[in-house]
């Protein structure tokens, strides 16, 4: 088993909040246990460019309630190719730098694996995503956040919806996989959901309206993931075949910054201390999770042959739906 004696900390990909706490997790983890730490910035573009330094458990004070990274995050197209790829695992050499964590989405785990596979460099994942789209953990650092944001806009659109009496079609992040907009559907009470996994009709959509302006609603909140259509071709639809005064939400990016909730924290401080605790035990090639509550962590490979999906069955969808009468 290799001595780990340096370890690399770097934030690839989508920025979600709660990473920074992730980050001041290992970094803090790892000077208890008298380790030296190297924070690489911009991702798996600062491997290939050399864009890292060493950094101590000052660096990372007053950041576990601050959004965003420190270390920044770029996708990096060239990591793709081996001959960049090859120029960080030389980087990586010359820092002396014995293990990484990663924080990030599916091309933290992705890249992870090329870089264990190919040059034999430990590497643990912490599942960062406000989309929460990765199997085997219950949520991603972020996704909490995420929700909050996003049910505490729809609540003010609400408000100005509820005075006019109009319907509100609010589009969340969300371009694969209906997770955020599920849980947001369900906590701010909407009307309809509607997501990537499921099929859906305008004709569909203005029946539900109209079912409830029978049963004595003034007003509607309809929300959409990214991926299940264009709001703004929806609502014309809707202006054309009916008399439903219809106005357009798009939250976009301000689902990404704020400030990480507690639960967002929380699952930061645990999974950087956990993914420290691997490299020290020699279990490398990790993707750490949360199952029922529990710490866990499995091989990256069996995660990347995996797929999280939203069950259109599942009791909180039906739930949503029962609710919303």
């Amino acid at each position: 088993m290799k001595k780990i004696k340096r370890i690399g900390v770097m934030t690839t990909g989508g920025d979600a909040p709660g990473m920074n706490a992730a980050i001041r997790a290992v970094v803090r983890t790892a000077a208890y246990h008298k380790l030296e730490i190297v924070g690489i910035e911009r991702g798996y573009a600062g491997l290939i460019e050399d864009d890292m330094k060493i950094i101590d458990t000052r660096y990372v004070s007053g950041i576990i309630n601050r959004g965003g990274t420190i270390l920044h995050t770029v996708r990096s197209k060239e990591f793709r190719q081996p001959v960049y790829r090859k120029k960080a695992y030389d980087n990586l050499k010359y820092h002396k730098i014995d293990g990484l964590v990663v924080i990030g989405g599916d091309g933290s785990l992705r890249g992870s694996a090329s870089m264990y596979k190919e040059a034999k460099i430990p590497c643990i994942v912490i599942p960062a995503t406000i989309d929460n789209d990765l199997p085997f953990t219950d949520y991603t650092i972020g996704f909490d956040t995420a929700v909050n944001t996003a049910v505490e806009a729809i609540d003010k659109i609400r408000d100005t919806a509820t005075s006019h009496e109009r319907t509100f079609i609010v589009q969340v992040m969300g371009r694969e996989h209906g997770f955020i907009t599920l849980t947001v559907g369900l906590v701010s009470g909407a009307e309809i959901v509607l997501i990537p996994e499921e099929k859906y009709t305008t004709k569909d959509v203005i029946k539900k309206l109209e079912e409830g302006k029978k049963a004595g609603k003034a007003s509607s909140i309809v929300v959409m993931a990214e991926g299940a259509g264009d709001p703004n071709k929806l609502a014309d639809e809707i202006r054309k075949k009916t008399d439903i005064d219809v106005r357009v939400t798009i939250l976009g990016h301000i689902q990404r910054g704020g400030e990480p909730s507690a639960f967002s924290r929380m699952l930061a401080c645990k999974f950087g201390a956990e993914a420290v605790r691997l490299l020290l035990n020699g279990k490398y090639n990790r993707m750490v999770g949360i199952d029922k509550g529990k710490i866990c962590s499995l091989p990256i490979d069996q995660v990347l042959k995996s797929e999280k999906k939203v069950d259109i069955d599942v009791e909180e969808y039906k739930l949503a739906r029962m609710l919303a009468i």
